[in-house]
């Protein structure tokens, strides 16, 4: 089966997070660093732009970034139930 555009990419994007319980505990980290998922996303969430984060951690990639942000709306994603007093 052949994957369309957006899947390959989405793919691309989830091989770049590596859990290994080697590496800080098991955290999620970008593949072949020990930079934290968490710690990306934390400097988004106070304003930091993504030209900061690479010139702070030049061994990032901007496609290394945009993994964490998927990876994190991923693993907060679930499903809601609506539950209806009877």
């Amino acid at each position: 089966m052949r994957l369309s555009t957006m899947e390959r990419i989405m793919k691309s994007l989830r091989d770049r997070i590596e859990i290994n319980p080697r590496i800080l505990v098991g955290k999620p980290v970008i593949r072949g660093t020990r930079i934290p998922v968490y710690l990306i996303v934390n400097l988004l969430a106070q304003g930091k732009t993504a030209e900061y984060i690479l010139t702070n951690y030049p061994d990032l990639h901007e496609m290394d970034i945009r993994a964490a942000l998927q990876f994190a709306a991923e693993t907060t994603n679930f499903s809601e139930e609506i539950i209806v007093p009877t």
